[in-house]
């Protein structure tokens, strides 16, 4: 009998009973990971996934659990549903948390680059936001033959303008520039960061409606996909074709080929427009990849103790521009035609 690990602490209910129940299917049943694997079509390393809480089996999976295991898939399905809408529900709160995040260092680096750099003067002399601008005009003085009000002067009275005392009066010229210059250069990058920082703090907030532009018809730009199926198209790139529900039902094997005693296939799903390859009877350290054109997903490596592995999905337009290609620890290798 399975021995099962603890689910995380921090799954739903309802996401913790379902998943009880499938473990109980599988316990009765008296199938192993591996024979599951064979009975279903879905690999074993995703029915460790789901056995172990780390991802809500897909409707296929559940139907095919169901034939397996001689069990009313109509009523495992009526499970399923709620147990799909509280993952959906947990996948919203993670958005969220990362979202929040994001907003969290943004405000950070504002309150690091931006907050100096709003004090032109550095607190040095206490004059305020209009010496620190004018500083490098009112250096020039006379000389320079500048027609602009002259700043007020460090340390004489409110209303007060020209040049300073003697005692008081900042070296005029270059070097009085020179002193100055940095703080103007500090306010200007200072206040390029806040708007930055404001920006990236108000996009993230903005409804999508209204940066999506003007919305399309729901046939054309969001297809009704079937209970389960998570992306379509490029939405699915990357992404784990059992965890987005493009697996089981939903896919077939257009080309396969053997490399040595290993089969190698490519698997698509018409549904989610999008392919993925897939290695069976393989060893540790063998490995799979998609290539489509010039572009290659990610390997699906066989681990320990397995014997089958699969790649992320790549969006394509028809199986056919997709092949899969193994590298087997003996060094063979070999792809689909």
């Amino acid at each position: 009998m399975p021995r099962w690990t603890a689910l995380p602490d921090e799954l739903d209910p309802q996401l913790a009973e379902f998943t009880g129940r499938l473990r109980g299917l599988v316990e009765r049943g008296g199938l192993g990971v591996a024979a599951l694997a064979d009975r279903t079509g879905y690999s074993k390393t995703s029915w460790e996934r789901y056995l172990n809480g780390q991802l809500l089996a897909p409707k296929g999976a559940v139907v095919a659990l169901a034939e397996a295991t001689g069990t009313d898939p109509v009523h495992l399905i009526t499970l399923w549903e709620p147990a799909e809408r509280a993952w959906s529900r947990s996948e919203k709160r993670h958005d969220l948390t990362m979202e929040a995040i994001r907003i969290s260092r943004a405000r950070a680096a504002l309150g690091v680059f931006g907050g100096p750099a709003a004090r032109p003067g550095g607190g040095r002399d206490g004059a305020g936001a209009h010496d620190g601008v004018t500083g490098p005009t009112d250096a020039a003085g006379p000389a320079g033959g500048s027609s602009a009000v002259p700043a007020r002067a460090p340390g004489a009275p409110a209303g007060t303008f020209g040049p300073a005392p003697a005692a008081a009066a900042p070296p005029t010229g270059s070097a009085g520039a020179g002193r100055r210059l940095p703080t103007v250069l500090a306010a200007v990058v200072g206040a390029a960061l806040v708007g930055l920082g404001a920006y990236a703090l108000t996009s993230s907030g903005v409804d999508k409606k209204e940066t999506a532009g003007p919305s399309a018809p729901p046939t054309t730009s969001a297809p009704e996909l079937p209970a389960g199926v998570r992306c379509v198209g490029a939405g699915c790139t990357g992404k784990d074709p059992e965890a987005m529900g493009c697996g089981g039902d939903l896919a077939d094997s257009p080309a396969r080929t053997a490399v040595g005693a290993v089969s190698v296939e490519v698997r698509y799903s018409k549904t989610c427009k999008a392919a993925w390859a897939r290695i069976q009877g393989a060893a540790p350290g063998d490995s799979v990849q998609l290539k489509v054109g010039a572009a290659a997903s990610k390997k699906g490596r066989v681990g320990t103790a397995d014997t089958d592995a699969y790649t992320p999905m790549v969006a394509v337009g028809s199986a056919a521009e997709a092949k899969a290609c193994a590298t087997l620890g003996s060094g063979r290798s070999g792809c689909t035609e």
